[in-house]
């Protein structure tokens, strides 16, 4: 059945589609490359376009293709991916590529369900790939989306609840052809017009639709439920510098920023025990804090540019670059010349 709002934002998108390097124009004749909609979908995680951009094109050019990433060494794409967050994905944007070359011949599937079956690829993620890349119709649900259906459908329930509500309405507004460049216009929409603040809404190709406008709330939505506050933890970080090498170690491959390069640290906790790698006058070089997903964290900075034999992890040139944020955050504050 026709429906007057998905071709309304249809049109629209046609007219004011983002330029993105992971896209394919809407109304072009080339298809897309599920690998590319795959890497971008995956860095989109939690990340803003503008931060994932820089990281894709390394990525695209390093990695062209599935079978390439497949193949890259787990450190060279840890190293790649330092500084974009959220470090599991990585991990698993390995173990997905390997399974989609050992068991589905380096062809990714096509449809939700089986999408589902690889490693990193949520609900949100199949969807996603499945409309965009295979043009299967497929209700995608991501923050943008949530907000443009909660002001279009005036649904003032508080979010988490309101997913229901808002993954119904979306799929009576997706169709049944074009999903993939439905789909990528709702997300336009909430990026560039029905933004959290101050949306453009005489800009709105779905303005006379919306029953938020109509009522007067619709910048008030969504709504959501009170945040519990995230528990603090504290730390040690040791920064040591013996001419042009560091102490680094590659940190556990499970748990967090797990396989990634860092500084030797404590434990992280109310009450961490200082963990010196190596006896040395460590200098306090002040303090730097961090926001995980789940917690604050704040680590006390020692440095020392006297070498030693540690007990764990091996002296190495340094490149910043390649450093989780937090560990960038600590050399920055130990040498901040550098």
């Amino acid at each position: 059945m026709r429906d007057d709002r998905s071709e309304a934002l249809r049109d629209w998108y046609g007219r004011q589609a983002r330029a993105l390097p992971w896209r394919i124009p809407p109304g072009s004749d080339a298809m897309p490359d599920p690998y590319r909609i795959w890497l971008s979908e995956v860095m989109l995680q939690q990340t803003t376009v503008a931060a994932v951009k820089a990281y894709f094109a390394t990525f695209t050019t390093t990695w062209p293709t599935v079978h390439d990433l497949a193949a890259a060494d787990d450190a060279a794409v840890m190293a790649a991916w330092a500084g974009l967050g959220y470090y599991a994905r990585a991990r698993n944007l390995l173990k997905c590529a390997r399974a989609v070359v050992a068991d589905h011949d380096g062809v990714f599937p096509r449809t939700e369900a089986d999408l589902l079956t690889l490693h990193g690829i949520g609900p949100y993620t199949a969807a996603a790939i499945a409309a965009i890349a295979f043009q299967s119709r497929a209700v995608v649900v991501d923050g943008n989306v949530e907000r443009v259906m909660t002001r279009l459908g005036a649904i003032e329930t508080p979010l988490p609840g309101a997913k229901p509500e808002i993954r119904a309405l979306a799929d009576t507004l997706t169709p049944d052809t074009r999903p993939g460049d439905h789909a990528q216009a709702v997300m336009d929409l909430g990026a560039t017009i029905c933004t959290p603040k101050s949306p453009a809404c005489v800009l709105c190709p779905l303005r006379d639709h919306c029953d938020g406008r109509k009522a007067g709330i619709a910048e008030s939505l969504p709504r959501k439920a009170p945040k519990i506050p995230k528990p603090e933890r504290r730390g040690y970080v040791y920064v040591a510098r013996r001419g042009a090498q560091c102490l680094l170690e590659t940190r556990p491959a499970k748990g967090l920023l797990g396989g990634m390069l860092a500084f030797p640290t404590s434990d992280w906790s109310d009450t961490p025990i200082p963990a010196a790698p190596f006896d040395a006058r460590w200098k306090d070089a002040g303090e730097v804090r961090h926001t995980f997903t789940h917690f604050h964290l704040t680590l006390r900075v020692l440095t020392t540019t006297q070498g030693g034999n540690p007990d764990r992890g091996e002296w190495a040139p340094l490149d910043p670059k390649a450093l989780p944020t937090v560990f960038a955050k600590a050399w920055r504050q130990a040498f901040p010349d550098t």
